[in-house]
């Protein structure tokens, strides 16, 4: 079984004190390295938890409870109750035990009990109604952290991105009164202006990071049998590019952590993040592609990859490629396409 040390990390075969210092630090806590298992498959039971601790996942983040089950859970006790009890809409705020709602409770408490890595809730949500009095519970079950996960798609016409992007500030305003516990925000791309957002809920000092991007269901088309289809639901080391421009863009303007997520597979991506300025990233897809032993693959790439270059801890090299500090900033801007590739024929 793999383990850690404050400040080391301990390679299954090599447990010498030259080791170079992975750790970092997330949301106030201490991560022995800065590969953290999102939000999936994989973080939805106690066992698959413990797994993905004894292959040194640094922290994870548990599967997402919907705002949909939430509200589905109130929705349903609510009718169990007559108008002559007036306080039934106050009681219902706070219940708790809901099938959907106990389950999420109790594999918080158990994941907290069997593991020594921080435990992150998280709740897939879009408004700011009756469900939030939920992020109490999360925080009373013992979970370190809280992820919101708003999904906003501005596919409403009549709606403006002022309306849109106001929802992150209802909700974040709303949970961060309830709660002492650190809150990150996995937010959409989707925005008029995600760099002037971005730096607008930064300055709010009510979340302690974001998380760069979530990563939408993609509908496809099957062109023989003529019927909409689901793309494939796992990312590709491509799409990496895109959080690492925001995260580039970011680092030098906010004084959040920033996380990386979707299209980290190996040591490289995950070392690209960094220079950008990430303090750690997000893996699913590669863990569903390769299994749990792929987290002590990346990290000991990473690892090999500090030695050769002379570096003993990640802050030497976190930012050194960020828009901030690259020698060649404008790359980073996309105003640049047509100088770098207009020429092509």
């Amino acid at each position: 079984m793999l383990g850690a040390r404050p400040g080391k990390y301990i390679w299954m075969e090599n447990t010498s004190d030259d080791m170079n210092d992975l750790s970092t630090k997330y949301l106030g806590l201490d991560l022995k390295n800065p590969l953290i298992v999102g939000s999936c498959g994989f973080t939805n039971s106690v066992d698959k938890i413990k797994q993905l601790a004894d292959h040194n996942a640094a922290a994870v983040v548990l599967k997402s409870l919907f705002e949909e089950q939430i509200q589905a859970e109130l929705s349903s006790n609510l009718e169990s109750y007559t108008a002559d009890y007036p306080e039934a809409m106050d009681y219902i705020r706070e219940y708790t035990r809901g099938n959907e709602v106990e389950k999420y409770l109790k594999l918080i408490s158990g994941a907290k009990k069997a593991v020594d890595i921080p435990v992150i809730a998280s709740i897939n949500c879009v408004s700011a109604t009756e469900w939030i009095s939920f992020a109490k519970s999360v925080e009373q079950e013992g979970a370190d952290a809280i992820e919101l996960n708003i999904s906003l798609l501005p596919s409403n016409p009549k709606m403006s991105s002022e309306e849109n992007e106001k929802k992150y500030l209802e909700i974040i305003n709303i949970v961060s009164g309830m709660i002492s516990i650190p809150i990150t925000l996995k937010m959409s791309r989707y925005s008029a202006s995600l760099a002037g957002l971005i730096l607008k809920l930064s300055m709010t000092n009510k979340i302690s990071g974001f998380v760069l991007f979530n990563r939408y269901y993609t509908p496809d088309i099957d062109i023989e049998k003529m019927v909409v289809k689901s793309a494939d639901i796992l990312s590709n080391p491509v799409e990496g590019c895109g959080p690492l421009r925001w995260i580039a863009l970011m680092s030098g303007l906010i004084d959040k952590d920033l996380v990386a997520s979707t299209g980290i597979h190996d040591s490289e991506g995950l070392i690209k993040q960094i220079l950008a300025g990430a303090t750690a990233a997000q893996i699913v897809s590669t863990v569903y592609k390769n299994g749990p032993g792929q987290i002590s693959v990346i990290l000991k790439g990473l690892d090999e990859w500090m030695t050769r270059k002379s570096f003993s801890s990640l802050a030497e090299f976190r930012g050194s490629l960020s828009y901030e500090k690259a020698k060649n900033p404008a790359v980073f801007e996309r105003t640049q396409f047509m100088k770098y590739y207009g020429g092509l024929s």
